[in-house]
This record gives structure tokens, sequence and C-alpha cells, in this order.
């Protein structure tokens, strides 16, 4: 009964209403969609350095150098040497190295030149066909998979560098062996190779091209334009890689190593450790700087809440003294006042969670886009959407105060008289 006229009592004004439920769905979808991108994205990046103690790469930003090897968001820095490089990953300090080398990409998702490791690294198990072994046969992510459609055993061709509107490569086709199982991690948006396919779709297509009228009897059909006796392989020296990622059983080269290589070489490596902390330290500055924002527009709701209910009880006076002459008690209008304000807050605090998740939806589909990355809207963090439905209420609670306690304490002769 009380909640009911309490809701009646909620339209008197419907524009003050409708102002203060816009202003708190405001503040809770801003606060809901910053905690869930900011749990997301930290657990995404922390979950795909798991492993990697360092990255060796050409000399540049070691940050950009961490986006381009690790999560595969940016442009790399440059090329080094395979068989320089290979020195370093033989060390013995090193448990494992993984070498990288950037190919093309196949509708805006990456080729990627690796070996079995890197898989393994990522638990990408396989879910359909089999492991890459041969040149130009390529295991796809799932999502991948999903997305474009693609089976085991179909074939397609690569474009040039990451915009998907490049020069096709058609002098050699790209055949799916293998469908990875999905991980959660960047393998998942990744096509995996063997780095001689990489080497050779860039500097074996002459071959290709200058073939006897004999070999082209070995070109399998439909366009797979593979020449067996002509594969190239991981002994070729004089090649480029991208990058290294490395993993050592000595910790000791996790300190020495980044001052030792930018002394005696052409390259670096980076700490995915330091440069995520320092890209989570930059990226909380701009979530903290929202977080405010948000905070600063529940508390004006909640003043706008006060100003509502206030202005509102001064011309209430008469039918509350009317409740009280029909029997009604002083802690009856206190409640009224106060699931006024609550009931506000709560149907702010239900569009806010709803209009936050949709934001994150929208957001996921720009980010999936660009970074291949996506975010879940319907993930529910208990600990701090739990603690924001508390706050909504607090200022609902506290923003009715002063109201409920003129209501509970009203004279009713005197208002019966003045009226």
């Amino acid at each position: 009964m009380i909640a009911k006229l309490a809701w009646r009592n909620i339209w008197f004004k419907p524009l003050n209403t409708i102002l203060s439920v816009v202003l708190l769905t405001s503040s809770v979808a801003i606060i809901t969609a910053l905690v869930l991108v900011e749990k997301q994205f930290e657990e995404k990046f922390s979950s795909n350095i798991d492993g990697v103690d360092l990255v060796m790469g050409a000399q540049g930003s070691p940050l950009q150098l961490i986006l381009s090897s690790v999560y595969q968001v940016d442009a790399p820095t440059g090329n080094i040497s395979y068989d320089s490089a290979k020195v370093w990953m033989e060390h013995p300090f090193v448990e494992k190295a993984i070498p990288l080398a950037f190919g093309d990409n196949y509708r805006g998702y990456k080729i990627l030149g690796t070996t079995h490791d890197y898989l393994e690294k990522y638990g990408a198990k396989i879910a359909e066909g089999k492991l890459f072994k041969k040149n130009f046969e390529v295991v796809i992510g799932n999502d991948i998979a999903q997305k474009l459609s693609l089976k085991v055993g179909d074939n397609f061709f690569g474009s040039h560098g990451d915009a998907a509107q490049g020069e096709v490569h058609e002098h050699y086709a790209y055949k799916v062996v293998g469908i990875a199982k999905p991980t959660g991690k960047v393998v998942d948006n990744l096509i995996l190779c063997t780095i001689p396919s990489v080497w050779q779709m860039h500097g074996g297509h002459e071959e290709a091209e200058n073939i006897t009228q004999e070999e082209e009897e070995h070109v399998t059909a439909k366009g797979e334009e593979h020449l067996e006796k002509a594969d190239m392989t991981l002994d070729r020296s004089g090649m480029e890689i991208t990058a290294v990622l490395l993993k050592f059983r000595n910790k000791m080269g996790i300190v020495t190593w980044p001052r030792i290589i930018a002394q005696n070489t052409k390259m670096q490596v980076a700490s995915p450790a330091i440069e995520v902390n320092r890209l989570f330290s930059l990226f909380g500055i701009g979530i903290s700087a929202l977080q405010y924002l948000a905070y600063g527009i529940m508390l004006i709701s909640g003043i706008s809440i006060f100003i509502a209910l206030y202005n509102t009880l001064k011309e209430r006076e008469n039918e509350f003294a009317l409740m009280r002459v029909n029997g009604a008690k002083r802690v009856q209008l206190l409640k009224v006042v106060l699931i006024e304000s609550l009931l506000l807050c709560l149907v702010g605090f239900i569009f806010g969670s709803i209009l936050g998740r949709i934001a994150i939806s929208m957001m996921s589909n720009s980010a999936e886009e660009d970074f291949k990355m996506s975010f879940n809207p319907y993930e529910f963090i208990w600990e701090k959407e739990g603690a924001l439905f508390l706050l909504t209420l607090f200022v609902g609670f506290t923003a009715a105060l002063i109201p409920a306690v003129k209501a509970y304490y009203l004279n009713i002769s005197k208002t019966l008289a003045n009226a």
C-alpha cells in the first residue's frame, strides 16, 4: 500500500522525476561501463603475457614492440636478423624462445609465421584438423573460423600488409589444415603458419613465376601454387623475423639482457610486465577521471532528488495532514517519502546498468573491428556493482532524509488551519 502510494506520488511532478532518473541513469551507466571495461581489459592484457618474460625485436618504442608482438594491435618496430636472434634464442638462460614473423592478412586478420610453441603457450589445442607442418598450411583461430565461415580444407589468398584492401598475393594459396579451440586470448583472431611460409610469400614468388613446364606438373589444383621442392626452411640464412617471445629459466637474464642487447646489437628487448603496467597507469588516469565525473553526476542527481522531494512536500502538506487525520502514523509518512526516493534510485540503477551494458556492446563491436578485442556486456561484477547499488540507495536515502523528517514532524492542526 505504502509502496503503491509512493510510486503514485513520484509522478506528481513528472518533469522533476524524469530529470532525476536521467541524471542517476547517466552516472550509473558510466560507472558500470568503466568497471566492466577496466576489469576485462586488464584480464585480457594480463592473460596474454603469461609465460613471456621479455620480447626481443627491432629497436624503437618498447611499448610498440609489446603491443605489436604480444597483442597484435600495433605496427611492428621493424625486422631483425633471424641468424642474430637465434644466437640469443639458444642461450643457456633461455627456457623457451618463440620466433614471430609478421606476414600479410586475410580480410583484416593477421597471418603470423611462428612455431607450434606459440599455440602451446596460449593453450590453443586443435579442435578440428591438425597442426601446420608444410609451408602455406595454416591453423586458424576459433573466432576467425566462425566469422569468416572457414573450414578445414579451404584455400585462400592473403593480402599484403595489415590492410584488408591490400594487394592480393595470388602466387601462393594458404590451406586451412586446422582450427584451434577457443581460448579467449589473442590467438583466437590469428592465422598461424610456418615462418618459411612468410619468407617464401615475400621472397620466393619470383621463383614461382619462373617455374618450368616440368615443375608446373607439381602445382596442385585450385590455385595452390605451392612447389614442394621450392619450399624454404628455417635453415635458410640471411632471412628476417619480426620478434621473439622469450621465457627464461634463469631470471638473471630478465634483469641483464635489456642493457646487454641494447649495447651489443641492433636489437632491443622489452618487458611485457613493465610496459603493460605503464599502459595500465595511463589507462587508469582516464578511467579515474571519468569515474570522478560519474560520481559528480550522481551527486547532482542526489541534489535533484532532494530539491524535488522538498518542494513537493510543501505542496503536499495538506495531503499528509489529511492522511494523519484518517489514521496514518508519523512513521508511515516517513516511509512514504523515503520509499519515493529509493524507488527513483532503484529505477535509475536498473536503467543505468542496462544502458552501461548497451554501451559496452557497442564499444565491443568497434574494438573487435579495429583491434580484434571484444568485451562481454553480460558479465556482472558482484563486488563493484553491488557496492554501486548500495551507493545509489545511500544517495537516495540521504536526499530524502530531510524531507522525510519534516513529514514526520508535520503539525497537523497548523497545516489544516492554514489550508
